[in-house]
């Protein structure tokens, strides 16, 4: 597909508003206006769009049945030129919408003019971005379930794989990988209800809107909206060609999927690191260095991470662009594709890499269990332990605190003093305080719904599976 500049000439530079003016538009002015460079990736939706309208027209009389035919006819014909990339996109007709009526008017003469009956390209352009939005969603929220999926494969080979987790980035208690990446999950299960949502108000029809005012032609909206799939129609003119909150909204959603992943990237990042080695990253999501030889970076989570705050712009941007439009539609508008372009651009790339990825990954069992051996993992365990005994829980904290000063002192885990050791920080404790200090005890003692021990961590992941599958079918039919 290319894109050609003709503005010298006036009949075609002014065509769609020629009989008002007396002049061409400036050539610069006429390639700073048009939008056809970036809005020509919703023709799909707009051919689909204009396809629907005449058959409306048609039931209800504006059009004859071969009227009707012979612009369904010229308008799948330009869909076929699109595709194979025979069709011209000329800056000078402006937008996607002009590109194409001016092609079917060439096509099949003036029945093309009359596609345009009942509409205006305010609610034209309003109905095709509606449409691109929510096939996209429909795109993201399949991919959001191949990577969830992902993650619960993985986390069902890991329900007992002991970890270090973390507060403040410092040694917290054990925790085991599969309850790591069911966090994940959760994060990206709640990305997906968000869509979901989004996609319910990014559902409704504003074609028949016109310019801002409706239309004094018998058209049937409700027809449109059953033909192209719209749960209902927006009730009020004014605000059906004017607001973009949906795609505001969207970018939001979008943001906070970004953010997710880039808090993924984080660990991800940290954990292939010489000085975490908990997961490896296979060769094909990475890149080495140009000097030293045994590098190996984690570019697919730096640049997920990177590209977050495109989106988190792309937000801002929209935000800016709609605070100060007063009803209805202004020129402004027309900014509202390319953030939203880029958007849905960015976080299905960020979605697709990993959903390669994360079902690649490889954990490193010694490492994470080392790490999480470190740090006196199981001082709470010993706290809990003491309070289960009758201590107070804030006496416990003290006691347990200079068994660690001493484990610091002497570089020492817990489970490495001798029982006199411990019992000399306090005589409740007896022989049965190293079952508690080891880690696997430490993971099972967790064993209630959200815990971490190893056979809520298998339930989980079943209810995660179940909760998954449920999802997806409401999104397709959302």
């Amino acid at each position: 597909m290319t894109t050609h500049s003709n503005p010298s000439d006036v009949s075609q530079s002014s065509g769609m508003w020629g009989g008002r003016f007396s002049e061409a538009t400036d050539a610069f002015v006429a390639q700073f206006t048009a939008s056809v460079q970036f809005d020509q990736r919703l023709y799909q939706q707009d051919i689909n769009g204009s396809i629907a309208h005449a058959t409306m027209l048609a039931a209800v009389g504006v059009l004859s049945a071969d009227e009707r035919d012979a612009i369904i006819a010229g308008l799948e014909s330009i869909r076929q030129d699109i595709q194979a990339g025979r069709f011209e996109w000329r800056i000078d007709l402006e937008d996607v919408h002009m590109n194409i009526e001016a092609r079917l008017t060439d096509r099949i003469g003036i029945t093309g003019k009359k596609l345009h009956t009942g509409r205006s390209r305010n609610d034209q352009v309003a109905t095709d971005i509606r449409l691109y939005l929510r096939d996209s969603i429909d795109q993201l929220l399949g991919l959001l379930h191949r990577l969830q999926a992902g993650i619960l494969s993985l986390a069902a080979e890991h329900t007992d794989t002991i970890m270090p987790g973390f507060t403040h980035l410092q040694t917290a208690q054990p925790v085991t990988f599969g309850h790591h990446l069911l966090a994940w999950f959760e994060m990206l299960y709640r990305d997906a209800e968000r869509l979901i949502d989004c996609r319910k108000r990014t559902n409704r029809l504003p074609l028949g809107s016109a310019a801002l005012a409706g239309t004094t032609y018998p058209i049937d909206r409700a027809m449109t909206a059953r033909l192209l799939g719209f749960e209902t129609v927006c009730e009020n003119s004014l605000d059906a060609v004017s607001d973009r909150d949906f795609a505001i909204e969207f970018c939001a959603a979008a943001s906070l999927i970004m953010m997710h992943l880039s808090r993924m990237s984080e660990e991800l990042i940290l954990w292939t690191s010489a000085q975490f080695r908990f997961v490896n990253i296979p060769d094909r999501f990475c890149t080495g260095s140009s000097i030293m030889p045994q590098k190996k970076n984690p570019d697919v989570p730096e640049l997920v991470r990177g590209k977050s705050g495109r989106v988190f712009g792309d937000l801002t941007s929209l935000l800016t662009l709609m605070k100060g439009q007063p009803l209805a539609y202004n020129k402004d508008n027309q900014e509202d594709k390319e953030p939203l372009f880029d958007a849905i651009d960015t976080v299905q790339g960020s979605l697709l890499a990993f959903a390669d990825m994360i079902p690649a990954l490889v954990p490193n069992l010694d490492a994470m269990r080392e790490a999480a051996f470190r740090g006196f993992s199981t001082a709470t365990d010993l706290a809990d332990y003491l309070v289960k005994k009758g201590l107070p829980f804030r006496d416990a904290h003290e006691v347990v605190g200079k068994a660690v000063a001493l484990g610091v002192r002497e570089g020492r885990d817990l489970s490495e003093l001798s029982l006199a050791e411990l019992q000399g920080f306090s005589g409740l404790i007896t022989d049965d305080v190293f079952a508690v200090l080891t880690l696997e005890g430490s993971v099972a003692a967790r064993n209630h719904i959200g815990g971490t021990a190893p056979a809520q961590v298998q339930a989980a992941i079943e209810r995660a599976t179940a909760r998954l599958s449920a999802l997806n079918l409401t999104g397709a039919s959302a």
